[in-house]
């Protein structure tokens, strides 16, 4: 699209980045599933090679199919650049990749998924990094878990599995104080319903497994620049700041100025971590994103209406939703995610852990499963699967009481969704 008119977010989703191919004119991005690139000759080969030039060399740097979904959720997110690849997961680990080295840390949320705290705990200790979890509804806390050895700052947006919101200006308040990056993981908001960078964040992550891509087909994820970030202030980043041996001195920062962190992200991080997005994927996330605003709307729509109905049902304790006057995180719904607080929430189930296995059992509607962000309903018991891992302390931090069950909450009728859940909490209750 041209830098002319400042297009609406339902007009973006659907053309951000994408041109008729200029050879067959096809209107929707062909899947280029091809592994190499012919180059028009040895100098275009050495100027690509040497950074000097943009294009394609290899498909595990750079694919035209994704390189439309990278732009067009940049430009979802108020972004400068984007780099896809393979999974959630892979997207934490290459954000981190620039900013960490051995004896470094990052601060960290208690309110995250699972998988993540242990990625956070556990997993990045062989690359000799480590976390520290703090409760970021607690500033000072946060402050205090700062040394001099921090790199980053991370939360989620919307916390999963609790649906928490996260006040993102006031952490970024703390992490622009001690001159570290802030990454969000807005997984569980999507740029419709929140946009980080606009709230201090320096970088985001997400999942596009999940809500950007909405029909549990493929896995992916996605690192977001906000080009705002200076990492010439300080020695903390010298891999973006400090001459790169791999190319010949070319400092990442200096040479490309706010696009810096992205082009490492493709020049270093994939090429040598190797964590790609296939074409394929980028094709099925591309048409997911097209519906997204549609999509985000039903799911706030029907989360609304099933989380007053379980809050007003005796055999409920509790339900987490931030979109629930009665939550604690009500007034931030109205600044962090001023178009709703999405579909992810929590309810805790009398009767325990076992009632929790009975409801999941009795459900038809509901399907369970480890994932979340999909157009059906989805249900999982946290403490027995994506939670499991972690400690009773730890659950009970992160939302994911073994009392409590997490729902992703689809686009279908509500009143079926209702009657479902209605049926399971019988069969729970007996």
């Amino acid at each position: 699209m041209t830098d002319g008119p400042s297009y609406g977010f339902d007009t973006l989703q659907i053309h951000a980045g994408a041109r008729p191919d200029p050879a067959t004119g096809a209107r929707q991005t062909p899947i280029y599933q091809t592994t190499a690139y012919v180059f028009r000759d040895a100098e275009h080969a050495a100027a690509l090679f040497n950074l000097q030039e943009v294009g394609y060399i290899y498909s595990r740097l750079t694919n035209p199919t994704v390189a439309v979904l990278q732009e067009r959720i940049a430009t979802l997110e108020g972004g400068v650049g984007a780099v896809c690849c393979s999974s959630g997961h892979a997207a934490q680990i290459m954000a981190l990749f620039p900013l960490m080295s051995p004896g470094k840390n990052i601060v960290a949320s208690t309110r995250l998924y699972g998988g993540t705290v242990t990625q956070f705990s556990q997993t990045i200790k062989r690359f000799g990094w480590s976390a520290t979890f703090v409760d970021f509804d607690d500033l000072d806390a946060v402050k205090a878990a700062i040394d001099d050895d921090t790199r980053a700052v991370f939360c989620e947006s919307i916390a999963n599995p609790g649906g928490y919101i996260t006040d993102l200006p006031a952490i970024a308040a703390v992490a622009d104080a001690a001159g570290i990056p802030l990454i969000v993981d807005n997984t569980s908001a999507t740029p419709y319903l929140c946009r980080p960078i606009e709230h201090g964040a320096t970088l985001v992550v997400h999942s596009t497994t999940k809500y950007l891509t909405g029909n549990g087909t493929v896995t992916g994820g996605c690192i977001v620049d906000s080009g705002k970030f200076d990492w010439s202030a300080s020695d903390k980043f010298p891999s973006l700041s400090q001459p790169e041996p791999a190319y010949h001195g070319l400092k990442f920062h200096e040479t490309f100025g706010p696009l810096a962190f992205t082009f490492h992200g493709i020049a270093i991080g994939l090429r040598d971590l190797g964590m790609t997005m296939n074409p394929q994927a980028a094709h099925y996330t591309l048409m997911g994103i097209e519906t997204l605003s549609l999509r985000m709307e039903r799911h706030v729509e029907n989360a609304v209406k099933v989380a007053k109905w379980l809050e007003a049902d005796d055999r409920v304790e509790y339900v987490t939703y931030a979109g629930l006057e009665s939550s604690p995180y009500y007034d931030r719904v109205k600044t962090i995610c001023p178009r709703g607080a999405g579909g992810l929430f929590t309810f805790a189930v009398k009767g325990g852990y076992d009632a929790c296995v009975k409801l999941v059992n009795a459900l038809e509607i509901f399907s369970h499963v480890a994932n979340l962000g999909d157009t059906r309903s989805l249900i999982i018991h946290s403490a027995s699967t994506t939670h499991r891992q972690l400690t009773p302390e730890q659950q009970r931090a992160a939302g994911a009481a073994p009392e409590v069950v997490r729902v992703s909450i689809g686009i279908e009728d509500a009143d079926d969704l209702i009657a479902d859940l209605d049926r399971a909490l019988a069969a729970a209750a007996k």
